[in-house]
């Protein structure tokens, strides 16, 4: 026996797509985070470390520079997704 599902209402699937939204902005705001305190814990380190994680610290600012953007960008969508459920 199969079991027969209905099909999402619109309204559903704006509640569901609001939900995912809110977590996409809560991950990019995780790694802001994580990557700002990588970056303070770098610089709390000797110089001669500092220097050597250079790279690193490139790769860090890049990635915290992108993930800012891209939360930006999913705030604007989870603003649009909540206009069109009130």
């Amino acid at each position: 026996m199969t079991e027969k599902t209905t099909p999402q209402t619109r309204e559903e699937i704006i509640t569901s797509a609001l939900e995912a939204r809110e977590q996409e902005v809560m991950h990019y705001q995780i790694n802001i985070d994580n990557y700002a305190i990588a970056l303070q814990e770098i610089n709390s380190l000797p110089i001669d470390e500092q220097v050597e994680l250079s790279a690193f610290v490139d790769q860090l600012k890049t990635l915290l520079a992108t993930e800012k953007l891209e939360q930006k960008k999913a705030k604007i969508m989870l603003n649009v997704m909540k206009q069109q459920v009130a």
